[in-house]
């Protein structure tokens, strides 16, 4: 009785071990440990159609010019405003914007995965990062394939409390690609920027932005 006991016991103990083992390799099969190839970047026309329209432009430059602002001119009126296709995958797209010697400014346009976000990746000359940097949104919906939009996104709106500029929290931003023509555009209750780049005359790119290298 006592060794038949015994079996028992070992017997129990042998399959809880089997189980646990057998648990154990599930649990790595699916934890993506054995991954081969990497999961799939999801994305939907509108925004694959945008972001490839402005891709399409890589490498080259164009003069804008400021055609709506309902302010004092924010450092921009009366400069060469220049933007610059510079760095582009699948993933990004980096766009610096240039402000006559300013080159403090760059668009990051990113596919996520649910959609597409726009940053504004701002330094100072020596590449260090402003205090005010990394805001922008992400969309909200489909959009079109010439037209995106981008409202502030949690982050953006706590930078601007904490920067005294709660005002910001209502930005959204937008971006128009057409066959000549692309928009930079910002509104606000009360507020409106716009520049205007013309797409049918190539400038001589500028160099680097800050904090980038060429």
């Amino acid at each position: 009785m006592a060794i038949l006991k015994t079996a028992l016991i070992a017997s129990a103990i042998a399959t809880t071990f089997t189980l646990s083992g057998n648990a154990l390799a599930a649990s790595k099969n699916t934890s993506g440990e054995h991954q081969v190839s990497e999961a799939p970047l999801v994305s939907i026309k509108t925004h694959d159609a945008f972001f490839d329209a402005i891709k399409s432009h890589c490498g080259k430059a164009y003069a804008g010019k400021i055609t709506v602002d309902n302010s004092d001119g924010g450092g921009f009126a009366g400069k060469e405003l220049i933007m610059h296709v510079r760095i582009c995958d699948d993933r990004q797209l980096q766009v610096p914007f240039h402000v006559g010697d300013d080159a403090s400014r760059t668009w990051l346009i990113t596919k996520t995965g649910s959609g597409l976000q726009l940053k504004h990746d701002h330094r100072h000359q020596d590449g260090s990062s402003d205090k005010s940097t990394m805001y922008g949104g992400h969309t909200v919906d489909a959009g079109w394939a010439e037209v995106q939009s981008f409202p502030a996104d949690q982050y953006s709106k706590e930078l601007f409390v904490e920067l005294g500029i709660p005002q910001s929290n209502g930005n959204t931003w937008q971006m128009f690609i057409y066959p000549e023509t692309f928009t930079y555009r910002l509104i606000r209750q009360g507020r409106e920027f716009r520049v205007d780049f013309d797409l049918t005359k190539p400038v001589t790119p500028p160099a680097a932005p800050w904090g980038y290298k060429d």
